[in-house]
């Protein structure tokens, strides 16, 4: 999928500059040309500036990992996973794999997370009647991990921060809703298809907490009125430092060698800039070249001119390239974000909103194909159309909730 639609994009970028050509727009080759060179120059300046944020990162949440608070999340989460899955046999190991993952993805742990899900795959697909089709629980997993039920989005945060915004986390509380509207609405479809019956204690309970945090959020912001904004940046900054804080007191108590454990997780920080950056320099020059070659805007004035009919500002279409692309390609709409910020600033509302697109959902193509193809299942049955409704959730959570926050 991601070969077809990174060579597409050259090829309509081709395309469109053709017709500039013909139109006398010659000036339109030394456009894609510079973009070309430029897109190489800014995805090793930004692969660089990464790696320093993602060592300090990465060295926190080997700590994390060190001090048991991944397995006390695993333990708290795993009566609701008992629930939502019957058809999991009781003492299955599969439930504990699932919950070891979701609650990897819950605290950022990208590294660890996809190991744990490809088990998590596996040990569901021992209790799977029929091998070559997917089951009702591991399209429940599925959607539950392509809906990114993630608590600190930091990934985001570091890109931000590499951009040199005001204040990276300033997106932090608008992408925990946009997050928890897209896992309650692939979670709401998916029960529906599947016939889970709602009304238990364990899925009520996390309902009722989900919705809590949500009408607070709602409240704070009618309370807060104009300072919002400023209001969100200290408490999303507020957070994070406690819950760095907590976690090296935590380590202290369990008498962990934090300083050693710190270091061997930095070090796979530098590792992940180094891996990023050949998938940056592709996506970029692609990016690149389809906006210097004016397709981009062709499309986007398209959306545009049929959103000004019923919307009257309609900002918001400068970075819905970020939400078409993620289903399809996690480092597609990494760099579609990135290009979104070269044109309109870290900090202007059209940033703003496409790293909260970015934050909110996961690449749900990318994750069927890694984990449903390391089981041999082929027969996807309706995880797509789950995944893809928990996708079209977060756009719209993403939109309503960025013009809440940032106007």
């Amino acid at each position: 999928m991601l070969n077809i639609i990174w060579a597409l994009l050259i090829v309509f970028s081709v395309l469109a500059s053709c017709i500039h050509l013909a139109l006398g727009n010659t000036d339109i080759v030394n456009s894609m040309m510079e973009s070309f060179f430029s897109s190489a120059d800014s995805a090793v300046k930004i692969s660089i500036g990464l790696s320093g944020l993602l060592c300090a990162w990465l060295g926190v949440c080997r700590v994390m990992e060190a001090v048991g608070i991944m397995d006390l999340i695993a333990r708290v989460l795993s009566p609701l996973f008992r629930a939502i899955m019957p058809d999991v046999p009781a003492g299955s190991r599969a439930i504990s794999s699932v919950t070891m993952n979701l609650s990897a993805n819950m605290l950022g742990l990208d590294n660890a997370a996809t190991p744990l899900g490809i088990r998590a795959m596996k040990d569901l697909q021992e209790v799977n009647p029929s091998r070559d089709t997917a089951s009702n629980a591991q399209i429940m997993f599925l959607v539950l991990n392509t809906s990114s039920v993630c608590l600190f989005p930091v990934t985001v945060f570091l890109y931000r921060a590499q951009f040199g915004a005001s204040s990276p986390a300033e997106v932090f509380v608008p992408i925990i809703l946009a997050t928890s509207v897209s896992t309650i609405t692939g979670f709401l479809v998916t029960a529906l298809v599947q016939k889970i019956p709602l009304f238990r204690i364990p899925v009520m309970i996390t309902f009722a907490v989900l919705m809590a945090v949500i009408a607070s959020v709602v409240a704070w912001g009618i309370y807060a009125g104009t300072n919002l904004s400023e209001q969100s940046k200290l408490v999303a900054n507020l957070i994070l430092m406690l819950l760095i804080g907590s976690v090296f007191a935590f380590s202290m108590l369990k008498r962990v060698k934090t300083f050693e454990v710190f270091v061997s997780g930095a070090r796979e920080g530098f590792d992940t800039a180094l891996q990023i950056l050949p998938f940056l320099v592709a996506m970029l020059f692609a990016i690149g070249f389809f906006r210097a070659s004016g397709a981009l805007d062709f499309i986007l004035d398209l959306i545009r001119y049929v959103s000004s009919a019923v919307f009257s500002d309609i900002r918001f279409v400068d970075a819905i390239p970020v939400a078409i692309a993620k289903p399809l390609s996690g480092s597609g709409a990494r760099a579609m974000m990135i290009d979104v910020i070269n044109a309109y600033g870290v900090d202007s509302f059209q940033g703003k909103l496409s790293t909260v697109m970015q934050g909110s959902t996961e690449t749900t193509f990318y994750v069927i194909a890694v984990y449903f193809g390391s089981v041999g299942i082929s027969k996807v049955r309706h995880a797509i159309v789950c995944g893809l409704a928990a996708d079209f959730a977060a756009m719209i959570a993403s939109v309503c909730l960025s013009y809440y926050f940032f106007g």
